[in-house]
């Protein structure tokens, strides 16, 4: 730890998993970095389901991991299950994920950011931005203390704003027994940022000891013995199975018997929660029809007996879900724990930032994170890492990092958050890569490794298991295959497998590269464009896209007002 009081080149507010993320990657590039949390001993906590990876978000963990990220040798020290999802389909969309042991998970984080010596953990609240001639200056904490610093990170999570929901019950927080941080959040939307608010939830936490495990279909974890980082050489702990139940109609009676009571159907939520992780009553209300819903029952821990029951997140009253749970095969003696709760929070509409994810009202200020609109651990943490090099590079004049849609799922997300904006929490997909066949979970290291490089964010030893990698990949393609890792062979293959449709995307890669560099006039004078609809230059400018390819992408612009944008770009061009 280095010792200069108040005296830093950025400021991480945050310590979960994008604070952690953006704090070791500035860290890397060489900037001091104060890591303001309002719980050091929970910096790096998994704050809902105890996993990491899944579709597209196991993409995203090794993206991370080829930075010299933190996400995935974490993962790796605390992972109690793994399980290859989509094994059946190509590699291209399969998605490692492992179930973590929470508290090994925390401390293995925790491990990891003790190693950089220009890391300073503080405890306390950031209540305020400190503003000097329209920049960042620094913060000033809830108990009057200032922190001086050229740039801060914003990676509050569910905290701006935060309030919990849990029947008729509402209480101020981030989550469970955290405060909220409210001066902040009133700071923001003080000056005029576009803040609206998101809902997300987790569910009851069950005794595993309570469990009729013996009526359950088990899970048992992978054997094949792979790893989320491939600087691990072999796995850690013992493995657990999970188990699988569902729920039944008497569950789905209970349920709505119970939405009278539900902050969700209530009005008392506002924000939008997420699609693709609805709570069980969300869940029962859209899909009648269906007689039950998956539920799978993951461990938590190796020396803990608390289970994560996935797939019935609920805002509902304490008793309605001990009701529910007791109605669902294999739980009929079960034994809440913590009760699940809704939380509601500020976000700022992404749409603000640039993709250097950058606030561009508030010059040295920058965002990652729920607080950006998204949702899950492994979308955060891509964003810390996005939002560290990047602020790291504005407080100490280095090269700003921009990764793009063609090389990283990092990329897509930027893109696709600074473009379209969300109207609900943003998950990574698979299929909102149109390279995926590039951007595969198995080759992120040899696709990202030279990037990372060129920016200097790669410890001496993460270079050397570069440098030796690449070499073995190298005799694997000429032919030496002899003591080769299986997964650098399996790597290989699969370019081989797929090199015609390989060669069609790099094209289609050059097209857009191409497009990149076509400039396009500010949103301001769209108007006096001839041929472009009113339709047209609402949706740009609302996007305000720099290029002709970001304006590609921006949801609802036509192949006709891309055509008027080029030839006013090309006569733009002969003009001057």
């Amino acid at each position: 730890m280095f010792h200069v009081k108040h005296d830093y080149d950025l400021i991480i507010v945050g310590g979960g998993h994008a604070g952690t993320e953006a704090a070791a990657a500035a860290a890397r590039r060489g900037a001091r970095v104060a890591l303001l949390t309002q719980r050091p001993d929970r910096v790096g906590a998994m704050s809902c389901n105890p996993s990491i990876g899944g579709l597209g978000k196991g993409h995203l963990v090794r993206e991370v991991d080829a930075f010299d990220g933190i996400m995935a040798r974490a993962s790796d020290a605390a992972a109690i299950h793994h399980r290859m999802l989509n094994r059946s389909k190509g590699l291209a969309v399969q998605g490692p994920r492992v179930q973590a042991d929470r508290g090994r998970y925390l401390r293995a984080v925790q491990d990891l950011l003790a190693g950089y010596s220009n890391i300073a953990t503080l405890a306390g609240e950031a209540a305020e931005l400190l503003i000097d001639h329209g920049k960042v200056a620094g913060i000033v904490t809830a108990a009057g203390q200032t922190i001086r610093a050229r740039a801060v990170v914003l990676a509050t999570g569910t905290f701006l704003g935060g309030r919990l929901f849990r029947g008729s019950e509402r209480h101020e927080g981030g989550r469970v027994d955290e405060e909220s941080a409210n001066r902040l959040g009133q700071q923001l939307r003080a000056a005029g940022l576009p803040i609206a608010r998101l809902k997300t939830g987790t569910p009851p936490r069950l005794d595993g000891r309570t469990i009729n495990w013996a009526a359950l279909e088990p899970q048992p974890s992978d054997q094949d013995a792979w790893t989320m980082s491939p600087m691990t050489p072999r796995r850690i702990l013992p493995q657990v199975a999970c188990a699988i139940t569902r729920t039944t109609q008497q569950t789905h009676n209970i349920i709505r018997a119970g939405l009278g009571d539900s902050p969700l159907f209530g009005g008392a939520i506002e924000g939008q929660g997420p699609r693709y992780c609805p709570s069980i009553e969300d869940k029962v209300h859209r899909f009648g029809d269906r007689d039950g819903h998956q539920i799978f029952l993951e461990p938590e821990a190796l020396d803990d007996a608390t289970i994560y029951p996935n797939g019935i997140s609920t805002s509902l009253g304490s008793d309605v879900q001990q009701a529910l749970v007791r109605s669902i095969p294999g739980l009929e003696q079960a034994r809440i724990v913590t009760p699940g709760y809704a939380v509601e929070y500020d976000y700022v509409d992404p749409r603000a930032l640039d993709h250097y994810l950058a606030l561009g009202a508030i010059p040295g200020l920058f965002c990652a994170g729920q607080i950006n609109g998204t949702t899950g651990y492994e979308e955060a943490a891509a964003q810390g890492l996005a939002a560290g090099l990047n602020a790291a590079a504005y407080a100490c004049d280095l090269a700003p990092a921009k990764l793009d849609r063609a090389n990283s799922y990092i990329g897509v997300m930027i893109d696709d958050l600074v473009l379209q904006g969300v109207s609900e929490p943003y998950r990574m997909l698979t299929a909102r890569a149109e390279f995926r066949l590039s951007l595969r979970a198995d080759n992120a290291e040899s696709r990202l490794s030279a990037i990372a490089a060129a920016y200097d964010c790669l410890s001496p030893e993460r270079r050397r298991h570069v440098e030796e990698r690449d070499a073995q990949r190298a005799q694997i393609r000429a032919g030496a295959m002899e003591g080769a890792p299986i997964d650098l062979v399996r790597e290989v293959e699969e370019d081989r497998r797929y090199a015609p449709y390989l060669l069609r995307q790099a094209e289609e890669i050059a097209r857009m590269r191409k497009d990149e560099g076509v400039a396009l006039p500010p949103v301001a004078t769209l108007r006096s464009i001839p041929g472009l609809s009113n339709e047209m230059i609402e949706r740009l400018t609302v996007a305000a896209p720099r290029t002709l390819a970001e304006a590609s992408r921006v949801r609802g612009v036509t192949p006709a007002a891309l055509s008027t944008l080029w030839l006013h770009a090309r006569k733009q061009k002969q003009a001057s």
